[in-house]
């Protein structure tokens, strides 16, 4: 990062507000119960929780939403929830926030998927889920895909948060992708095992150093395992790029030349890192889309991630916070 133009970046975050970036993912919302523990149950050895708040944030494709408005960019979301509390909430919590929701079906028989963390002091106790996964019927994708076919039209960027709950099928990928390419703009996605493959000719995935070694059936354990899985990955995807994500490791962006650049890890202390992937995804969509070279909106991402992961909860970022961070001296 040292041979970067830092004002490069800088300047790039002035065109995030006339920027609109497309979401295509699964929609979720995220429930905080907050408390204290000043005992242990007598029922069992776990503590007693007594509750002081409860918070709602969007989650999963919201999160990813949410991230790129809080930047000052434009967002419109194509997903699906519930006919149900939490599905009319986080709808409301996403057009409060400014996102275009009419690409959003509501329907029948699919709960909103909701996860649940219990915080005390501080800590995550416990996180139980509701949810029913499956993809969705041939009649929604068809939905779907109408919607995305038109959002794409108006894109300047597509972002893909997979989180393989069903909302993302064969049929949505491939309009997703022949509409993308025919506007010629970034298609990101962050991939799930199932449809890891299905993605191809993209310009760049998002995985984990996790995801990337179970798309191949192979752990990642050292240097030499990761050059090797992420050359057979770009090569099997046909993509522009990948950048593989590798927690303190930092990341690794991978060219279809064969080309790799490895960026080292800025955050300081890890608090929590829910949501990060997301915000990596977000921020080099959004600095793809302002023109950045792949290494350069990588880099960008680098930045916010680190912001985010010393925060509590789903975590999002600003344009301000993100400046702050890149024209910071380096450690």
């Amino acid at each position: 990062m040292k041979n970067l133009d830092k004002t490069k970046l800088v300047k790039a975050t002035a065109g995030f507000k006339d920027k609109n970036i497309l979401v295509v993912g699964d929609l979720m919302m995220d429930k905080f119960i907050s408390g204290k523990v000043r005992r242990i149950s007598p029922e069992a050895p776990v503590p007693v929780v007594e509750v002081v708040s409860e918070n709602y944030m969007p989650g999963g494709a919201g999160n990813v939403a949410l991230n790129i408005l809080k930047l000052g960019a434009k967002v419109s979301l194509i997903g699906v929830v519930g006919n149900d509390f939490y599905g009319e909430s986080l709808l409301e919590l996403l057009t409060d926030a400014g996102a275009e929701v009419s690409g959003v079906s509501v329907t029948e028989g699919r709960p909103t998927s909701v996860k649940t963390r219990i915080i005390a002091e501080n800590q995550q106790v416990v996180r139980f889920d509701r949810e029913v996964p499956g993809e969705i019927s041939s009649h929604l994708t068809d939905q779907l895909s109408s919607k995305a076919r038109e959002a794409v039209s108006k894109a300047d960027g597509v972002v893909v948060p997979d989180y393989g709950k069903g909302l993302i099928t064969s049929q949505l990928i491939a309009t997703l992708l022949e509409a993308a390419e025919d506007k010629g703009i970034p298609v990101i996605v962050d991939p799930q095992i199932g449809h890891f493959f299905e993605y191809c000719r993209v310009s760049s995935l998002t995985p984990n150093q996790k995801e990337a070694g179970d798309a191949l059936k192979i752990e990642i354990t050292d240097k030499k395992s990761l050059l090797d899985a992420g050359h057979k990955l770009i090569k099997k995807l046909q993509s522009k790029t990948l950048l593989i994500t590798r927690g303190e490791e930092g990341m690794s962006l991978f060219y279809a030349s064969g080309e790799v650049k490895h960026i080292a890890s800025r955050a300081r202390e890890v608090f929590d890192v829910t949501g990060a992937g997301d915000t990596v995804s977000s921020v080099f969509t959004l600095g793809l889309a302002c023109g950045l070279e792949y290494y350069e909106a990588a880099v960008m991402a680098n930045y916010a991630a680190a912001v985010v992961v010393g925060k509590l909860g789903t975590a999002s970022i600003t344009r301000q916070e993100l400046i702050r961070e890149i024209e910071e001296e380096e450690c």
